[in-house]
């Protein structure tokens, strides 16, 4: 399994022989509703778009997951797996081949990959979206995915995974409250699933920010105080801390394919 941080939310995942992009922002500033002075988010260095892409898996409809700008530009021709709102979104962008994905349905490639999408975050009063765990068929190994901590408790049935993204900072709003929950949600996680390795997501990376909502929101813990909780809690899990944009190889066992 190799694996690219490609900032903020975004990932290329090679699984299976196959190449996936996860939650893409590839181009262009990234804000909600075209409401720069509320919140942007722009790149610090030209980056070039990854090539021979298999399929895009989105978790959420909201643009830090389900960019439109990128999605405009990537080749519509590649199938996308998503949760209701991604999938909404891309079909009427134009995409030939696309999936929805309720929680508990689950995408297959014959013999190569298991997609199984499973509860995620609330991003509204009646919207909750998709965290995903994806099972190489051929290697046994298995990836778990969920961008704003929202672990559901019967992702025990699944353990053990070997590897998780997941954030591992709190990100909290006044009267809102906490929006990302990554420290407790990491060790709940690390608890429930055993993961060999965890990486974080939903982090800065090679970015810049600026908007009114910055003034706004509080980020709470580091990378150096979740392996203090692991160790409190005897978590024996390794926290990687991907560079942006560099693939790192996750070595793992090869295993017999599970059932």
């Amino acid at each position: 399994m190799h694996l690219t941080w490609l900032d903020s939310n975004s990932w290329l995942i090679e699984i299976a022989g196959k190449r996936i992009l996860l939650d893409p922002w590839l181009v262009e500033p990234l804000m909600f509703g075209n409401a720069a002075w509320f919140f942007k988010s722009e790149r610090r260095t030209a980056r070039q778009i990854p090539e021979n892409i298999d399929l895009i898996l989105l978790s959420q409809g909201l643009e830090d997951h389900a960019h439109p700008p990128t999605l405009k530009h990537l080749d519509h021709q590649i199938p996308v797996v998503g949760s209701p709102s991604a999938a909404k979104l891309v079909r009427e962008l134009g995409y030939t081949e696309v999936t929805a994905l309720a929680h508990g349905e689950i995408f297959k490639i014959p013999n190569l990959l298991e997609i199984r999408a499973v509860t995620g975050s609330p991003t509204g009063p009646t919207t909750i979206e998709n965290g995903y765990i994806l099972k190489d068929l051929i290697e046994g190994t298995s990836l778990y995915y969920e961008p704003h901590g929202y672990h559901t408790e019967s992702l025990k049935e699944f353990a053990p995974i070997d590897v998780a993204i997941t954030p591992t900072v709190d990100l909290k709003l006044p009267l809102i409250g906490t929006v990302i929950k990554g420290q407790q949600g990491a060790v709940k996680l690390a608890k429930w699933l055993q993961p060999k390795v965890i990486l974080p997501t939903a982090a800065g990376g090679d970015l810049d920010y600026s908007g009114f909502l910055l003034k706004f929101l509080k980020a709470e813990g580091t990378i150096d105080s979740l392996r203090s909780l692991f160790a409190a809690n005897d978590i024996s899990t390794e926290i990687i801390e991907p560079q942006p944009w560099e693939r790192f190889e996750v070595n793992l066992p090869k295993l017999a394919p599970r059932a």
